[in-house]
Formats: structure tokens, sequence, C-alpha cells
């Protein structure tokens, strides 16, 4: 649909073109790429963000796409922000990050790659570009645990055949699935209401499931930038009261929550974590996931140089938003970063699914 729009809208303007003898490019518009930068060495799959604008077209920008090739529209999606992952082949790659707006004007921008041997291994790897770690969906090392009203702290005495709340973790499900091996992740219901199920796995650092055990405390420290990639499933997302999706990281005696939370039965809204006040904070920002389709979500944040939080920005089916909210640790003693994800249920505690795939994680 994507590419018979810009073909329509590109032959009007070409129409008007010759009409008028007019060729000029409207002024002060056009692609920005923010990642990966020209003549960069990348690992596959490849992060690319790119804005677009067109201040001279009323409305805007139509669409924006990647091409890996010639003619090989690679990824497309509506709208001026471009927020994906692609897997590329490794050596010297040409890829066009472009757009088109709505009065049928388009604007392009070429980047040349050198691509890594492949992708990275689930198991990471660690040095000056950090650290990504991979399929974290079928990866080891993920505990599972019920949260129960009032206090939602972790309930030491449930287990997941309930009858408190009922939840499971199969990974290698082939459908619905994009990579073949996605994780089905259950919520049973049970006898208490409002309860959550909760996920959580050491990646680097203390306890680490990823064979990164940072044992010289020097990888931890070095880490500031964090990016939760991921695609989840649902059949109908008006079921969950919210999916929660949270960065954590101990260093230097502080904790650090970059907690984000999807309302969905909530109030479709992202909400963010204060790490003093112990609540949520609500964005503004719009949360509506489609059901029975893939959706996908990007989170990005920073521990700043000054020791706070920064939730940078929150990515939800191409539509990024940068929202730049600081916040404040709390002290803990240890050396890790962890992520966590939560399904928490609705005021019938409805039973429900989420398929979770192409789960990636990025830190450096």
């Amino acid at each position: 649909m994507v590419g018979d729009v810009v073909m329509k809208l590109g032959n009007l303007f070409l129409f008007v073109c010759l009409c008028l003898g007019v060729f000029a490019l409207p002024a002060m518009a056009g692609v920005t790429v923010i990642s990966p930068a020209s003549g960069s060495s990348v690992g596959s799959p490849v992060h690319f963000v790119a804005t677009g604008s067109s201040p001279a077209c009323p409305n805007g920008v139509a669409a924006m796409g990647i091409y890996t090739g010639p003619s090989v529209l690679a990824y497309a999606v509506n709208g001026s922000n471009l927020d994906t992952y692609l897997s590329l082949n490794a050596g010297t790659s040409f890829a066009v990050v472009q757009q088109w707006d709505n009065c049928g004007w388009s604007d392009r921008v070429q980047l040349t790659l050198t691509v890594g041997s492949g992708p990275a291994s689930p198991q990471g790897a660690a040095g000056g570009s950090g650290t990504t770690l991979s399929n974290l969906q079928r990866s080891g090392g993920w505990n599972g645990s019920a949260l129960l009203p009032p206090n939602f702290g972790i309930c030491s005495g449930c287990n997941s055949s309930g009858p408190e709340l009922k939840w499971d973790w199969w990974s290698n499900v082939g459908s619905p699935s994009l990579s073949g091996a996605a994780t089905q992740t259950v919520y049973g219901g049970g006898s208490v209401q409002w309860a959550d199920a909760f996920w959580n796995n050491h990646l680097i650092g203390d306890f680490s499931s990823q064979g990164l055990p940072d044992t010289g405390n020097t990888l931890v420290p070095s880490l500031s930038n964090f990016t939760y990639d991921v695609y989840f499933w649902i059949g109908d997302a008006s079921v969950p009261q919210a999916l929660e999706f949270d960065t954590n990281q101990t260093v230097g005696g502080q904790f650090y929550i970059w907690g984000h939370q999807c309302r969905l039965a909530g109030g479709n809204e992202w909400d963010t974590w204060d790490n003093q006040g112990q609540r949520w904070v609500p964005s503004g920002i719009a949360c509506r996931a489609l059901s029975g389709q893939w959706n996908h979500v990007v989170l990005n944040d920073q521990r700043t140089s000054d020791g706070h939080l920064l939730f940078h920005s929150i990515s939800l089916n191409g539509n990024t938003v940068v929202l730049d909210r600081f916040d404040t640790p709390t002290a803990r003693n240890g050396n890790g970063v962890t992520i966590n994800y939560q399904m928490d249920g609705n005021f019938w505690g409805t039973p429900y699914s989420v398929y979770l795939d192409n789960m990636t994680f990025t830190a450096h």
C-alpha cells in the first residue's frame, strides 16, 4: 500500500513540475538519519532511526522507507518517524533512507556501512562498542513470579500453578512468530484480583545468564545507554490492564529502574517509573497496541554523566516520541544490568497470552 501511494504521489509531482517548469525542491526539508552514521562499522541487525520533514507541504510527510539495494524496499512505515532493525549481509552496504511527503516530493540519504560478519551472538559480545544480546525471548535465565496487591511485592509462596495466580512461559513457539522461535507468555488468572505475572533476567554482571559476570566490575560501570527492543503479538489488546518492559542497572551504590508501562485496559497511555516516589508517572504518550498483529516496541534510556536516569524515547510500531524525562536513582549495592517483562491482569483477572519475538537488548 505504501509503495502504491509513493508511486502515485511521485507521478503527480512529476506531471506538475513538467507543466509548470518548476523543479526546485522545498527548502529546509528532508531526511535526517540519527542512526547509523554513514561510514560507520555496524553489526547486524542494524538499528535505523530517522525522521523526515517537509514544511513546504501542508500535510507533511506521508511515509518513510529503507532501501537495502536497487529497488529493494526492505522496510516502510507511514508518517515521519522511522525506527527499526534490519539484517544486512556482511561487507559494504549502501543503504538508502527515503521519505515521501503528501505533496509528491521525496528526499533520500544514502549511507555507506561496513557490516560485521553475521548477527551478534545470543551470548553477547562486550567491547568498546558495547554489548548486544539478541533473541532473548528464547534465552535462558528468565525467572517468573507473581506480584500481589496491595503492595505488589514478589510472592515468595506462590507458584505458577496458582491458586493466587497462574502463569506460564513457553519458548520456541513456531506460530505466531517472526523468527520461528517466539515465546508464549501466559497470564492464567487466579483467585487474587489485579495480580501481575512478572519475569526478570539478569543479563550482565551479578548472576549473569549470558556469560557476562563482570567479575572485575569494569563492564557494568561502562554501560550508560540502553535499548530494549521487542516485538509482541496479542489476540485482543483490550484485555491486559498493562504490559511492562523495564531496564534495571545497579552500579556505584545506586539502583536505576527505567520502568515503562503500556496501559491498555488501563487507558492506552505509556507511563514511566518514578524511582524515588515508587509510582507510575503518566507520559501523555498514547499506547494503542494492535490486536492479532505484531507490535514493535523500542525503548531508549540513559544513565547520565551526573548520575540521573533519562527516559529518552518510546517507540511503538514506528511512532517514536522523545520524552526526555529525568529521574533520580535509589541506593543499593551490587553490579549488574537486568531486564524485566510483566503482564498485568484486568479487573476480572481475564486470562490472556502474549507472544514475544526478536527481543534484543543493547547496552553501551
